[in-house]
């Protein structure tokens, strides 16, 4: 079939170009088969769009789970708003807040949370200080065996070696624990006040956790703990005399059946 030309302004005009009709073909069917498919690819793209807008939808929920939901994310704002708050409080210079809360700040912070800043003093700390301690073993037949000191600080170095993220238990339990007995007992291991006695107490239950409720086939009745201390020697360019030799801190027997008291030996 010949294709007609439009005249318009002296210019022709060819038709668009198309799939000519064969015999067969009934008028509109090639124009269509075109809209058909048209419509069938917009169906697909609505449909998956559909799907995906479904897929980011939240699950729904009944009411009470909801309740539920906004109870505990609201639980946990306000516990670690009141955490922030009491760190903030016990690490800021004193003020008004501070000293008269200061009770109830302590008693939050101390011992697990308790802070420090010596890191950034003019004058760092300039020993290595190992925390042991052994154990008071009874066997099956009724007798005590007394088992000998264990490097505790020592394991928990080997633990965080070439380790990209260490345990921060692992790193400051033990010091800052024996740190916080130390700064709360005077001579003879005797407490001072009330926070002596919690230092005590917190050095106790983690040498009792290290070693378990029973070792080597018998029950752990008493516990001792002690620092091992020596000396960083100093830079060559210093004038200061290395000191030699190791310091030892011991601590009384501590019996595990009555936690939180002193029994001397």
């Amino acid at each position: 079939m010949r294709k007609r030309s439009a005249v318009r302004n002296g210019e022709t005009m060819e038709p668009p170009e198309g799939p000519e009709p064969g015999p067969d073909t009934e008028p509109g069917a090639v124009a269509g088969g075109a809209t058909e498919e048209a419509e069938a690819s917009a169906a697909t793209e609505t449909s998956e769009e559909a799907e995906a807008a479904e897929a980011w939808q939240l699950p729904s929920l009944s009411t009470g789970s909801w309740v539920v939901v906004s109870l505990a994310v609201a639980a946990v704002a306000v516990g670690v708003v009141f955490h922030l708050a009491m760190v903030f409080l016990h690490v800021a210079p004193s003020n008004t807040a501070s000293n008269e809360y200061r009770s109830t700040v302590d008693s939050y912070i101390y011992p697990e949370f308790e802070q420090n800043w010596k890191l950034f003093a003019p004058d760092p700390l300039q020993q290595n200080i190992h925390v042991q301690a052994r154990a008071q073993v009874r066997g099956p037949d009724g007798g005590l065996r007394t088992t000998g000191w264990v490097d505790l600080t020592a394991i928990d170095l080997t633990g965080i070696q070439h380790t990209l993220a260490p345990s921060h238990t692992r790193q400051n339990e033990l010091r800052r624990a024996w740190s916080f007995y130390t700064s709360s007992h005077g001579d003879n291991n005797t407490p001072n006040g009330v926070r002596g006695q919690l230092s005590q107490e917190y050095v106790q239950r983690i040498v009792e956790s290290r070693f378990g409720p029973t070792l080597d086939g018998g029950d752990v009745v008493r516990v001792q703990a002690r620092s091992a201390t020596t000396s960083v020697p100093p830079p060559a360019w210093s004038d200061t005399k290395p000191t030699t030799g190791t310091q030892y801190q011991e601590t009384l027997w501590w019996s595990v059946a009555t936690s939180g008291q002193e029994n001397a030996s």
